[in-house]
């Protein structure tokens, strides 16, 4: 982390679990947990405990999310949930391009970059996640993939639009494994991304650009991973759902 140059933010993204009597139970354990927290902390959940969630968290330092948002306003899109509607709730954070929406439900570059500028037109921060297959890795092209993504999925996003853009780096052969890239394959990865970011915008935007990491962190390797230059803080799956391990990573990045 370079907190000098921008801010840490830990961000947990809780996938399809809690029901809206959980979500709320799971959030009062949370809150004070981290209340004291040197670093952005925000709870991405399923879009029906987002007012639940809400609610719990006003007057908090806990930040929410939703998990993704499809790049129309309005239209025959069953099932679908617009940024404007996220936007009416006052909704601040949103997921896009998480790699289970790319595996399981089709998801483009060209989708994702349309849902992004669909939420930053709309007022919201967008926490934008990349990141290779197990293949890629193995056949040697990690960064040429990561560029790529990262190049489609800002294409039109302006340097102002940016500051209200966060990247999440998963290496998808980590997500959900119990695997983890080691701390310099992590920052190796994000130092890539950020020099991505010069090169599409300039140096002072790729310094300001907080960029997360997202593949297993938890408890025990959360301090090993923030201690990298480049790893701005985490998007974290399943110790998102555990209040003391999700404040243990919180912990660790409000060093």
């Amino acid at each position: 982390m370079n907190k000098a140059l921008r801010k840490a933010v830990i961000a947990g993204n809780w996938k399809m679990n809690k029901t809206p009597a959980e979500a709320k139970e799971l959030l009062d354990a949370i809150k004070p947990l981290v209340k004291d927290a040197d670093c952005d902390v925000v709870a991405c959940v399923p879009f029906v405990d987002l007012s639940v969630a809400l609610e719990a968290t006003a007057g908090s330092n806990v930040k929410v999310g939703a998990e993704n948002c499809h790049w129309e306003p309005s239209g025959a899109y069953t099932g679908e949930i617009s940024a404007p509607m996220l936007a009416a709730m006052q909704v601040p954070y949103v997921i896009i391009g998480h790699s289970e929406r790319r595996t399981y439900f089709g998801e483009t570059d060209v989708t994702v970059n349309k849902r992004v500028k669909a939420a930053l037109a709309n007022g919201l921060t967008v926490i934008l996640c990349v990141g290779e297959y197990l293949e890629q890795r193995e056949q040697g092209v990690t960064g040429e993939v990561v560029a790529l993504q990262t190049k489609i999925d800002l294409q039109g996003v302006s340097a102002e639009e940016l500051k209200r853009v966060i990247i999440a780096y998963e290496p998808v052969w980590a997500i959900g494994t119990g695997k983890t890239a080691t701390a310099a394959q992590a920052n190796e990865v994000c130092a890539l991304i950020r020099a991505t970011i010069a090169d599409l915008y300039s140096k002072a935007d790729a310094d300001a650009l907080t960029i997360q990491y997202g593949g297993s962190m938890n408890a025990k390797n959360a301090e090993e991973l923030l201690d990298q230059p480049d790893v701005d803080g985490g998007l974290i799956g399943g110790a998102s759902l555990k209040p003391e391990d999700f404040a243990a990573i919180v912990k660790a990045a409000s060093r």
